[in-house]
């Protein structure tokens, strides 16, 4: 796996320049699409600094429009079009949980939105996207869960979503799918119909892995799978994120993504046990979508697309983390590709 990245994270040309050549590298394989891992953001990534924005300039410059996850969004967004002809798209997010069942959205001709989040200024409850569902797909997805014994329904829009731990009715795709894919798309876009699928509230590794190995058929159906997440995610202190540990724990994802395909499961498994994993998930949520794309992704091998991860160096050499941010608090942005199509297929 190709893990090179620019030593100074926070140049942001620099940090393009790397990507682009990454998504230019990904593999032309229309006979099977490759799964990803990426990280779906906040609402403030569709925000522009004004006079009247309540979120200091320093916050918008690292996760407004003109972040370089915004940036890198753009850019990852067209180059998937432009390198698949893809029929669908079928998204997880950290943001819908259910306990022992997957409920997959079928929302027809358009897809509503949820405004899944609070503390925002009324604007950020304006936000459009406009996109729709697919009977077809949907009930592909379900019937791929229950060959693999897993239990799946469908959930139409006027169902409400169910309980997923936040205290959000309604139906509708998350912001972890609207926020994103605004930027990867445009405010509108239905030449594909776009399907969330949640993942489990037990929230555990296994179960994940299974939950994407489960639908890796669909990858040589013409659909794209992505599963978003963040790979640091604390929003009890931004302090915790800012020790060597950060580092090393981000060294470690980095290594287990590495490991040969016969032994990467347990390496990754292995992350929940490290020292950094709890500090930067009190709660497991946003990392475990890691593990959705890895198993759909299963059998190839992974690449790092875009790591925007800027470190400094304090006065006595040590490396501090600036992880980017998750409504004023620090995360990190990684997005991997977690299959190799062309190496998985000999080519």
């Amino acid at each position: 796996m190709s893990t090179t990245t620019p030593r100074d994270r926070r140049n942001l040309k620099d940090l393009q320049t790397f990507w682009r050549k990454a998504l230019d590298d990904l593999p032309t394989t229309p006979e099977k699409i490759p799964a990803f891992f990426f990280s779906h953001g906040q609402p403030l990534l569709v925000s522009e600094a004004s006079a009247t924005s309540r979120f200091p300039p320093e916050i918008l410059k690292w996760c407004g429009s003109k972040s370089p996850l915004a940036t890198f969004l753009k850019d990852f967004g067209p180059a998937l079009l432009n390198k698949y002809k893809l029929k669908g798209i079928v998204v997880f997010t950290a943001h819908w949980e259910t306990d022992g069942e997957r409920l997959v959205t079928d929302y027809g001709d358009e897809n509503p939105l949820l405004m899944d989040f609070h503390n925002f200024s009324s604007e950020f409850y304006q936000l459009e996207f406009k996109s729709k569902g697919d009977s077809a797909l949907s009930k592909r997805v379900v019937e791929l869960y229950e060959e693999a014994g897993q239990k799946a329904r469908l959930t139409p829009k006027t169902e409400a979503r169910g309980d997923d731990g936040r205290g959000y009715p309604g139906p509708g795709l998350d912001h972890g799918v609207f926020v994103p894919f605004k930027i990867m798309f445009g405010e509108e876009y239905t030449e594909i119909p776009i399907v969330q699928v949640s993942i489990d509230s037990d929230l555990s590794p296994d179960a994940h892995w299974a939950l994407g190995k489960a639908i890796a058929k669909l990858r040589e159906e013409g659909i794209l799978i992505l599963s978003g997440g963040l790979t640091f995610h604390n929003l009890r202190t931004m302090a915790a994120d800012r020790t060597p540990l950060a580092k090393e724990f981000d060294d470690a994802i980095l290594a287990s993504v590495a490991v040969a395909d016969s032994q990467r499961k347990q390496a990754m498994v292995d992350l929940t046990k490290h020292a950094g994993f709890r500090a930067y998930h009190p709660r497991e949520e946003h990392f475990i979508s890691i593990y959705v794309a890895a198993g759909a992704g299963e059998g190839g091998e992974p690449m790092v697309i875009a790591d925007v991860r800027p470190w400094r160096s304090d006065s006595d050499g040590t490396e501090q983390s600036y992880m980017y941010c998750h409504n004023g608090i620090p995360t990190r942005d990684l997005s991997l590709q977690m299959d190799n199509s062309s190496n998985s297929h000999g080519q």
